[in-house]
């Protein structure tokens, strides 16, 4: 297999890249080159697909696959799929479950209405972004494109740093103001069982829209942070919180106690997404452990959460400890998890 990895040694593209490299496929990448270069044995083709020209790198050559993690203007991406149409086999586009219309249902399935959004936009917010790019992909390329609409996506590589905060915190020690439910079911996906489903459909020739994330509770807030504990061998004590005491200190979900959304929030569903289909077609996801504990030996090897290349910056995860301190004194926090390993 020819792949041709739009994107290419960050995140999901990292992951891409180096799971084709595993099964022998010919690589190439395609990107602005600000990650350095790719593995031994990619070929790596230069460009800015923002730029006047910025795709004439592409304009020679064959492949049996694209995958393209664009999550920029839609025109660009009509761009590249109008320059490939006729030199490609199947493209797999890395979409997102945030492209679906408010207020999402609990267990959306891939037929829920989207968000409005232009094929040929040059701005927009996130969620219109990746759905004008499907729409532009779709209406150029068809059924020979699979939008793989992900979930949370974790695991080693992760360039927004939410699984990393929390390594990072619980690796620190002390008492760690843990989001309740202990038992609150998390649905993520580990980038690297993402690739190889994303592989997989491709090769196969999936074509549609599928949401490509674990089933829900595939762990809990519980398992996961209590795993963070043995992963790191911290002598750190979990403080439960409820939601509503959280809530109430003005605690933002998602972003300052990162993956974590409580019960009736307006963004629980972002884990409790409909997954029928993925898995009917091969999805296969590993243990929270693995995830856990190959996400903290590259993030020690490493040493910190990498840039994301070529995007504006996002806002930093996760409390600051001053915050924490706080919140751990002014909240009742005294109940430890029953499910705790240590």
């Amino acid at each position: 297999m020819k792949l041709l990895m739009l994107g290419g040694t960050g995140f999901v593209g990292g992951a891409v890249v180096a799971e084709a490299m595993h099964r022998g496929w010919a690589v190439t990448t395609f990107n602005r080159g600000r990650h350095g270069a790719p593995p031994a044995g990619v070929r790596q083709l230069v460009g800015d697909r923002t730029a006047a020209d910025g795709l004439n790198p592409l304009a020679a050559g064959e492949w049996d696959l694209v995958v393209d993690t664009w999550d920029g203007a839609p025109r660009a991406a009509q761009a590249a799929a109008r320059m490939l149409a006729e030199r490609v086999g199947r493209y797999v586009y890395v979409s997102s479950g945030s492209v679906y219309a408010e207020p999402v249902p609990a267990g959306v399935t891939e037929q829920a209405p989207l968000v409005d959004a232009a094929p040929d936009a040059t701005d927009g917010d996130y969620p219109t972004l990746k759905a004008g790019a499907e729409r532009a992909l779709r209406a150029v390329l068809g059924d020979r494109v699979l939008l793989a609409r992900a979930g949370l996506i974790l695991g080693p590589g992760e360039d927004i740093g939410r699984l990393p905060w929390w390594l990072n915190r619980v690796a620190r020690g002390g008492d760690v103001l843990a989001p309740g439910p202990a038992d609150l079911p998390v649905q993520y996906v580990d980038a690297r069982d993402l690739a190889v489903f994303l592989l997989d459909a491709g090769a196969a020739g999936r074509g549609g829209a599928v949401n490509v994330v674990s089933r829900p509770g595939h762990t809990t807030m519980g398992e996961l942070l209590n795993t963070c504990v043995k992963a790191t061998g911290a002598d750190a004590r979990l403080r439960w919180a409820e939601p509503g005491q959280l809530l109430a200190a003005g605690v933002e979900p998602w972003n300052d106690l990162p993956i974590w959304v409580p019960p009736g929030h307006e963004y629980r569903w972002l884990q409790q997404m409909g997954v029928t289909r993925a898995y009917a077609e091969g999805l296969s996801c590993r243990p929270v452990a693995e995830t856990v504990a190959d996400t903290w030996a590259w993030l020690r090897r490493v040493g910190s959460v990498p840039a994301r290349a070529g995007r504006p910056a996002r806002r930093t995860v996760g409390l600051d400890p001053a915050r924490e301190a706080d919140l751990l004194a002014a909240l009742t926090t005294d109940r430890t998890s029953p499910t705790s390993p240590r």
